[in-house]
C-alpha cells in the first residue's frame, strides 16, 4: 500500500492537477472569506471561519471529482491497469493507497487555510476572541467529508475508462450524498421519516461536527460510507478476473 501511496503522491505533485486542485480551492475561499460582500468576515462582523466550513464543501464536491477522476480511468485508458494489477500488491492494497493519498492531497489544500484562522483571530477584539474548539471540530468534520468524497470518486472512476465520465458520476454523487437527503429531509412531508432522511445525508453530521461536538455516531457514519464506497470498488475492481 505504501508503495502506490507514494506513487500516487508523485504523480500529483509532478503533474498540473494538485497544484491547481490547491490554488483553486484557497482563491475560492479566499474571495468568500475576503471579498465578495454579505460572506466575507469584515461584514460578518463576527469573529469565525463559518464562510469557509459553508463554501468549502461545495468546492470539495468538484474539486475531489477532479483529483480522483483519473484514479483508475486513467490506469485503463494508458493501459496501465494491467502492469498495476499484476504487482505483488493486493486489490485492496491498491485501492486504500490510492485513497490516502487522495486525501492527503486534501490535507496539502486545508494546511495553508491556517493563515486564514490566525488572521480572524488576530482581527478579533479583544485578541484572541475566537472559538478554537468549533474551528477544530469543523475543520475535523471537513476532512472527514473531504475523505468520503474520495471513496465516492474512487467509486466512480473504477466504473469507466473515460476521465469525463467519472467526473461527472463523482459530482453527481457527491452532491447527492451530501445534500439530497438533507433537501428532501426539508421538505417536511414524511413526518417523523424527515429526520431519518435527513441523518442518511453527510450535511446533518457534518453541520453537528462543526458545532465543536465530536460525537462518535457522526464519525462511525463517515466511516461507514467510507468503506462502504471502498469496497464497492473492490468489487469493480476485482471484476476484471470474473
Amino acid at each position: 500500500m505504501f508503495v502506490i501511496y507514494i506513487k500516487e503522491i508523485r504523480s500529483f505533485l509532478s503533474s498540473l492537477i494538485a497544484y491547481i486542485v490547491i490554488i483553486t480551492f484557497l482563491l475560492a475561499i479566499g474571495l468568500f472569506m475576503w471579498i465578495f460582500p454579505d460572506t466575507n468576515v469584515l461584514d460578518i462582523g463576527y469573529s469565525n471561519l463559518d464562510p469557509l466550513f459553508f463554501v468549502a464543501p461545495w468546492v470539495f464536491i468538484f474539486l475531489v471529482s477532479a483529483i480522483t477522476m483519473r484514479s483508475f480511468a486513467d490506469e485503463k485508458r494508458a493501459g496501465t491497469i494491467e502492469t498495476l494489477t499484476t504487482s505483488p500488491v493486493s486489490d485492496l492494497s491498491i485501492i486504500l493507497g490510492k485513497f490516502f493519498a487522495g486525501v492527503t492531497l486534501l490535507l496539502f489544500a486545508l494546511i495553508p487555510t491556517i493563515v486564514y484562522y490566525l488572521s480572524v483571530r488576530y482581527l478579533a477584539y479583544p485578541v484572541g476572541n475566537i472559538d478554537s474548539g468549533a474551528i477544530l471540530g469543523s475543520y475535523i468534520g471537513l476532512l472527514m467529508v473531504g475523505a468520503t468524497f474520495v471513496s465516492i470518486g474512487m467509486f466512480a472512476s473504477s466504473i469507466t475508462d473515460n476521465q469525463i465520465s467519472a467526473f461527472i458520476i463523482s459530482t453527481f454523487l457527491c452532491f447527492f450524498f451530501f445534500s439530497a437527503f438533507h433537501y428532501l429531509g426539508e421538505l417536511k412531508v414524511l413526518g417523523d421519516l424527515d429526520y431519518v432522511i435527513s441523518w442518511l445525508g453527510m450535511f446533518a453530521h457534518y453541520e453537528s461536527i462543526s458545532r465543536g461536538v465530536l460525537d462518535t455516531r457522526d464519525a462511525f457514519y463517515f466511516l461507514s460510507v467510507i468503506v462502504f464506497f471502498i469496497l464497492l470498488t473492490k468489487t469493480v475492481f476485482g471484476s476484471r478476473k470474473w
